[in-house]
């Protein structure tokens, strides 16, 4: 993989799997937080910070998806890199569909603004990025970090009084998050990039037992954490709606497909109809990142058809104790 060294852009600087065949995912670089506190050196402040993402990315999902959850369209702007990630990494396209311009500093690689952040950075260039237009770095990126201050630190200036880490719940929204992350979102991964036999079964073996688990709690509640949609669900969304275009074929991940679980599929068609959430999805993008950016697992970059899901279908998920916070309103006839 490619990434950069000390500020230089090196191609082939890493093994993305370890000698045992495992897929190996290095820590994010930025940690910085954006805290609703007057002493902070990053405040919430409208119109002070813009996000990179890709639309095809799970990670960048998360942030995205947040971000219309909490109504921070017009305090947050974003800029959307193409799906496409060739040898230069991360590229702005905005003649392509659905891509935009760096709107901050008109960079044509994501890598120009890690750079522009730290000089000698030495760091995998991903999505999201939180970047600070006041201070002009980067503060974050690291997802589920980016998800947890979208959602707890820019109430004041969001449109939607929606809570996705509400009190009660913290603890179990946390103990989810952490429960999925290994089998299920990162599992996904270590299946597709295994190298070798044994880890390619281990990751198997664990990410399916995680569906059937949380197909199992889903049949008695509406949400993971029970009936509140949380910051848990859009964890868990991002990689479920992914999961049978590209994951199942592209991945190798074809034990079974979400649309054959009898809680999961209804569980991801009610957060896509969820308001807001389904504009974050394209498919497209989605499709064209996946076959075409891995040719070690796709040699011909040749972009699977199918399938052609109804997310949009009636779900009925209404009957189940629970609703989404009372800012959304539901758009699914059986709420």
């Amino acid at each position: 993989m490619n990434m950069l060294v000390d500020g230089e852009w090196r191609t082939n600087a890493y093994e993305t799997t370890d000698d045992d065949g495992s897929f190996d995912r290095q820590e994010t670089t930025f940690r910085d937080r954006v805290r609703d506190d007057p002493d902070a050196e990053f405040q919430p402040e409208a119109g002070r910070y813009h996000l990179y993402v890709s639309y095809a990315c799970p990670w960048a999902h998360r942030t995205l998806v947040t971000r219309a959850l909490k109504g921070l369209e017009e305090a947050i702007s974003v800029s959307v890199v193409d799906p496409y990630r060739g040898e230069d990494g991360w590229q702005f396209t905005p003649e392509k569909e659905g891509c935009t311009r760096d709107h901050v500093h008109d960079a044509d690689y994501l890598r120009e603004l890690y750079v522009r952040a730290d000089p000698d950075v030495t760091a995998r260039v991903t999505v999201p990025v939180l970047w600070d237009k006041r201070e002009d770095t980067i503060v974050n990126n690291e997802s589920r970090e980016v998800m947890r201050m979208l959602d707890t630190e820019f109430d004041a200036v969001a449109s939607r009084d929606v809570d996705l880490y509400p009190d009660g719940y913290r603890e179990e929204i946390d103990r989810v998050i952490d429960e999925i992350y290994e089998p299920v979102n990162n599992g996904v991964y270590r299946a597709g990039f295994a190298t070798k036999q044994d880890p390619y079964d281990e990751a198997i073996d664990e990410l399916f037992e995680a569906l059937d688990h949380w197909n199992g709690v889903l049949g008695d509640q509406r949400y993971l954490a029970g009936d509140r949609l949380t910051e848990a669900d859009i964890a868990m969304f991002t990689t479920l709606v992914r999961f049978d275009n590209v994951y199942h074929t592209h991945f190798m991940c074809n034990v079974s497909q979400i649309r054959d679980y009898e809680n999961l599929w209804p569980y991801l068609r009610d957060l896509y109809q969820t308001p807001g959430v389904a504009d974050t999805v394209d498919m497209d993008h989605i499709n064209e990142h996946y076959y075409t950016t891995h040719p070690d697992v796709n040699p011909h970059r040749i972009v699977a058809r199918g399938p052609d899901l109804t997310f949009d279908a009636s779900h009925d998920r209404g009957d189940l104790p629970g609703s989404p916070p009372t800012a959304l309103e539901a758009t699914s006839s059986d709420d």
